[in-house]
């Protein structure tokens, strides 16, 4: 070997390990409430009926017989973890299909309802009823959408479609300092009459866990049928349609360990739905589609391992968040946690920062291993303040500091000791620049 070579050699040695030192230590994930992880378990129980059983659940043939009855076991699986009957579920692509479904198909179906009620009113013999009024007129009580200033832009865009299309009026609902909804503007309005009043069951940028089970009962004491979200909820805490009584409650499986694309919305008999997509009659008529059942088997497998371990899990799961949000006061002064301290989810912790953009934090500890959210997955790229900051009274520079910490299992006190010290360095460096 030449003395250049030699030299050379050692020189990208040296850059090589100079790189090596500047890499982060492993990535510590914390995005679960955006998306998480399949465990083997899931890929194992769904992965047959991709490669065996993979024959159409509506054949006649055996394989899809096979197909059929892994279905069924799925979805009473599935309904079971979720307080509910196997006939209230029905299979989607995902929470923001079921959301759409709730909303526009119940509006949609009041539309029929009322069409057909003028139809039987124009061709009534007598004159008295045929000018009976047979339908509200848009901005009657009938013709009104209540949903809390907080929802998810699955719910609030589709009220919003309604509004664009159907002359639906939109009635957002307030939330106080820590998002929870208030419930005399709820029941004022649902008391002046509505189609359909939506509700998270919590919230996926701050966490809170939103008093469900008392709006129901003002809703349904006004005549108003209940949409909850219960997206950010499934898997993480306990969820019980029947016991809740709502009329209908979508979920989605890549918040639990499912794959991304698998959804469901729960229904109840005695709410009329109108399908938004059409074709073979599928689930039930409301979604058509020939039904994913490796899909549908992951979603039941996912659903029932996270609710098995949810009473074993959440006790150190909610002592970890404590910790956490503990040591980031500590390490950033200004640091503000956003939602509610105690009554929020148990592997979520969400904060404003002072005299910085969330983004930019963010960017800054993405390079230091860390991975976080500047709120809803589904807003980002946007580079607008999260709506659910400023329906709770945030300043749009306090609300576009925000980021979120999410988790499904206990950080150990490393890695908590790690995030506040990455914290702590970004901000320096940011404030810096």
């Amino acid at each position: 070997m030449t003395g250049q070579n030699a030299t050379s050699q050692d020189t990208q040695t040296q850059e090589s390990q100079a790189v090596q030192s500047d890499r982060p230590e492993r990535e510590l994930y914390l995005d679960a409430a955006a998306s998480d992880a399949v465990p083997a378990s899931v890929i194992e129980a769904m992965t047959p009926f991709l490669t065996e059983g993979y024959g159409n659940p509506s054949s006649v043939h055996a394989n899809g017989k096979t197909a059929a009855r892994a279905l069924d076991a799925a979805r009473a699986s599935f309904a079971t973890d979720l307080g509910a009957h196997a006939g209230d579920v029905i299979f989607t692509s995902g929470g923001t299909e079921a959301d759409n479904l709730a909303v526009k198909g119940i509006a949609l179906a009041q539309i029929r309802r009322e069409r057909e009620a003028r139809a039987a009113a124009a061709s009534a013999s007598t004159p008295a009823r045929a000018s009976t009024p047979a339908s509200a007129s848009p901005h009657s009580p009938a013709h009104r959408i209540l949903i809390s200033a907080v929802e998810h832009p699955a719910v609030a865009q589709s009220a919003q479609w309604l509004h664009d299309f159907f002359d639906f009026e939109v009635v957002r609902i307030p939330v106080d300092a820590q998002a929870h909804i208030d419930l005399d503007a709820l029941s004022r309005e649902a008391r002046r009459g509505a189609t359909l009043a939506c509700i998270m069951m919590a919230n996926n940028e701050v966490g809170t866990i939103e008093p469900v089970s008392r709006a129901v009962r003002i809703c349904h004491d006004a005549a108003v049928p209940v949409h909850v979200d219960a997206v950010q909820a499934a898997g993480t805490i306990p969820v019980d349609f029947r016991g809740l009584d709502a009329d209908t409650l979508a979920v989605s499986g890549h918040k639990f360990g499912a794959p991304k694309g698998l959804g469901a919305l729960l229904t109840r008999s005695r709410v009329a739905i109108e399908p938004i997509v059409s074709g073979g009659g599928q689930e039930r008529g409301l979604r058509s589609g020939t039904p994913n059942v490796a899909g549908a088997i992951a979603l039941a497998v996912a659903l029932h391992e996270a609710c098995a371990g949810m009473e074993e899990r959440d006790a150190p799961l909610a002592a970890s968040r404590d910790a956490l949000i503990k040591a980031i006061c500590e390490a950033v002064p200004g640091a503000t946690l956003t939602g509610d301290p105690v009554n929020r989810l148990p592997g979520h912790a969400s904060f404003t920062f002072p005299n910085v953009n969330g983004e930019a934090l963010l960017v800054d500890l993405d390079a230091r291993g860390i991975e976080v959210s500047s709120g809803s997955a589904c807003a980002i790229g946007r580079h607008e303040a999260p709506g659910t900051l400023l329906a709770m009274g945030l300043s749009e520079t306090e609300a576009k500091s925000a980021l979120r910490f999410s988790f499904r299992e206990p950080l150990h006190h490393t890695d908590i000791r790690r995030i506040a010290q990455a914290l702590r360095a970004s901000m320096t460096a940011l404030h810096a620049m």
